[in-house]
């Protein structure tokens, strides 16, 4: 996602440099790999792993949140985006909390990663659902545009983006946020197309072999470094970097 040397500056100069990436955060949870697929997902929906506000706290001293989606829609609760200091450094933030997330929620991100871009500030992505919301009035609420609106302003990005999977990334509810050559894994997370459950009800296999599904699905954060979907697991703090 990071541009060339012509990525906007503070001051919007054509030759400005390019931002450095954010720093990818340290993991909060474990620092064991999960052993199995089915291992992966259920720490990953785990109610006691660390979510996005507590990685928020831990990487900025300080930091500002924006809320809402210009067109009248907020979600609070599914996704958090503003602008925070880390290590004397601005950087922009856009995290999902765990919920599905609203149709408000991604349109809000997407404004975010834009705002980010003209100001020339690198942005932090968390990943963390189980896919987007898919209710009758997210349907309303036009799901697919503002799920399409986010990879847009991603993958248009002049400025360098840096995503860390904090949980679940659930189908391209997650992929959305998810920056090209630059996405990190926590031992606690897992990112698929879709959730064993729903793929096995697909291949109309009975529900108890979800598990086993799983599996096959490759979800593990190992798996994901391996298929090159990510560039490494990290670590908490008192282990040294992969």
């Amino acid at each position: 996602t990071a541009g060339a040397a012509d990525a906007p500056g503070t001051a919007g100069a054509a030759d400005a440099p390019v931002a450095a990436p954010a720093p990818v955060p340290f993991a909060l949870g474990t620092a064991e790999l999960p052993d199995s697929g089915w291992d992966a997902v259920g720490r990953a929906r785990a109610a006691g792993r660390p979510r996005a506000r507590a990685y928020l706290d831990a990487y900025f001293a300080y930091r500002v949140q924006i809320s809402g989606d210009r067109c009248g829609g907020t979600d609070p609760d599914g996704m958090l985006c503003g602008f925070g200091d880390h290590d004397g450094r601005t950087v922009a933030y856009a995290a999902q909390t765990g919920t599905a997330t609203r149709p408000a929620g991604y349109r809000t991100a997407a404004r975010l990663v834009r705002l980010a871009d003209r100001l020339g500030i690198p942005v932090l992505t968390l990943v963390d659902t189980p896919g987007a919301a898919n209710d009758a009035e997210a349907e309303r609420q036009g799901a697919g545009a503002a799920i399409a609106e986010v990879f847009a302003a991603v993958a248009g990005a002049r400025v360098p983006i840096t995503t860390l999977v904090i949980g679940e990334g659930g189908s391209g509810g997650a992929l959305a946020l998810a920056a090209p050559g630059n996405t990190w894994a926590t031992p606690d997370s897992y990112f698929s197309v879709i959730a064993p459950e729903l793929a096995a009800a697909i291949l109309k296999r009975p529900p108890e072999e979800a598990e086993a599904t799983a599996g096959q699905l490759r979800v593990r954060p190992q798996d994901l470094v391996e298929l090159g979907m990510v560039r490494g697991v990290v670590t908490p703090a008192d282990h040294p970097r992969p």
